[in-house]
């Protein structure tokens, strides 16, 4: 979808959206007034109205799009309410009079465009059979404003890409999305000046990496660790990390989950995703910062040779792992993960994102992530990059208390804790993976990668989410 910015709305336009903030439709006259009355419309952020109008021979079909109280996060979901409603409804171009807004800047129209970008993307490769009246067919949304294009809008297309590139990895079903495809899928990045380093099956093998290629080793899908490095700031700064759990279809292995609601296990790479997006998006518009992007890539199967219950794996670091639940395999592949991107890359900063436990969807449901950190300084950034990107997050403890939950009497730790704590203990193993000194931040997103119903700026299915937390950490923290 092109968006566009020009001074003012076209006279000729037949479809017109006016931004409206909350219980500001009086101010809009008797026609919009009256719209708004019968629709109950207040101007609640991504409440929309409409009506018809005659201007001489032509009927005008008109909308209030409800901005809120004007924050960015109501003119986002404004945007993306209005993309919502117009997508698929035979309408190829609106016009967007923000003039109507009142009092606007230009930040204001970039957050209303950005909402209007990012609710755009859908899935349609596998559909043959959709009726003409479900196909999009908004294709311009043309933005009228004083202000013109506002400052930071090709920064705001490359984010948004970069959400829609996760969003397109997570939604893939898994005969087309596993870890060489993957990668395939990442070579792209390559033409944006990212770094790309593959892996295989007998490289990491040499390399000792047990813990991953355990989980690897009942599928008939070769594994791969996928690393892809943007050098945009001063020669010689160590990189931030980004670590991504990318278990591109996961049955629990040998510890078999229950058959319903399986299918939606194409969805356990949605950390690995969440990197991918990152680094496009960070690579698009050109960051003034060293980051590098690390994704384990396997796919959990239970056949043969699939790792057992009660299998003793070490790992790259030297530590050993009693697996007792391969279902706990996320904290597998980032073990390794994160060693490996310690020891090549020496990085001052490691946040790592995973679908990693069904406790954190118990305990936040579907509304914020959960974080652990080893750093406050860390958590603080991560938390303000969660707000203003409203990729929001949620500090949960981290404490030696808790490590006697995971000690193995066989082996260094074993890959699971009871069932209470769930989450916390799987930060906890993670967490002795961890370099001293290095910074670490861990990222449990089970809740959020995949929505059943519509968000903010995402319709329901994959939501992206990720990108944009990752893309602001960096805007704010490590660039000049």
């Amino acid at each position: 979808m092109d968006i566009q910015f020009v001074a003012q709305v076209d006279a000729s336009a037949d479809v017109v959206a006016f931004p409206v903030r909350k219980g500001g439709a009086a101010a809009l006259g008797a026609l919009l007034g009256a719209a708004a009355t019968q629709a109950r419309f207040d101007g609640a952020a991504g409440a929309v109205a409409e009506t018809a109008a005659i201007d001489g021979d032509k009927a005008k079909r008109l909308l209030l799009v409800g901005i809120g109280e004007g924050s960015v996060h109501d003119l986002e979901r404004g945007g993306a309410a209005l993309t919502a409603k117009l997508q698929t409804s035979g309408v190829a171009t609106v016009h967007v009079d923000f003039a109507s807004a009142g009092e606007s800047d230009p930040d204001d129209v970039l957050a209303f465009a950005a909402g209007a970008l990012l609710r755009n993307w859908r899935l349609d490769t596998y559909r043959t059979r959709l009726a003409d009246t479900a196909k999009p067919s908004l294709r311009s949304i043309v933005i009228a404003s004083p202000h013109g294009t506002p400052a930071g809008w090709a920064e705001v297309q490359a984010v948004a890409d970069g959400v829609a590139f996760t969003q397109t990895l997570v939604a893939e079903p898994p005969n087309i999305l596993y870890p060489e495809s993957f990668v395939e899928r990442c070579r792209h990045l390559a033409d944006l000046g990212v770094e790309l380093e593959i892996l295989d099956e007998r490289q990491m093998q040499a390399l000792g990496m047990g813990a991953l290629l355990g989980v690897a080793q009942g599928s008939t899908r070769p594994p791969r660790l996928l690393a892809m490095r943007w050098n945009g700031g001063k020669a010689g700064d160590k990189p931030v990390a980004f670590v991504g759990k990318g278990v591109t279809f996961d049955t629990g292995g040998i510890s078999l989950k229950p058959g319903p609601g399986m299918d939606m296990m194409k969805w356990d790479m949605g950390g690995a995703g969440a990197v991918a997006g990152a680094m496009k998006a960070i690579a698009g518009r050109k960051a003034k910062a060293n980051v590098v992007g690390v994704v384990g890539l396997v796919e959990n199967m239970p056949d043969g040779n699939a790792m057992r219950p009660g299998d003793i794996v070490t790992t790259m670091s030297g530590q050993t792992v009693e697996v007792l639940n391969t279902d706990a395999e996320g904290r597998l592949v980032l073990c390794d993960a994160i060693t490996w991107t310690q020891k090549v890359y020496e990085p001052a900063v490691i946040v790592d994102l995973a679908t990693l436990t069904g406790a954190m969807v118990i305990s936040l449901g579907h509304e914020y992530a959960g974080m652990f950190a080893n750093d406050d300084g860390l958590a603080a950034q991560l938390l303000e990059a969660g707000d203003a990107s409203n990729n929001k997050l949620w500090r949960f403890p981290l404490s030696a208390a808790y490590d006697k939950l995971i000690d193995s009497p066989i082996a260094d730790m074993k890959n699971i804790g009871p069932r209470e704590g769930g989450s916390i203990t799987a930060a906890q193993f993670l967490k002795r993976y961890v370099d001293e000194g290095v910074r670490w931040a861990h990222l449990d997103i089970a809740g959020m990668a995949w929505a059943d119903k519509d968000g903010p700026v995402y319709a329901k299915g994959a939501t992206g989410y990720g990108v944009r937390l990752l893309d602001r950490f960096v805007a704010a923290n490590f660039e000049g």
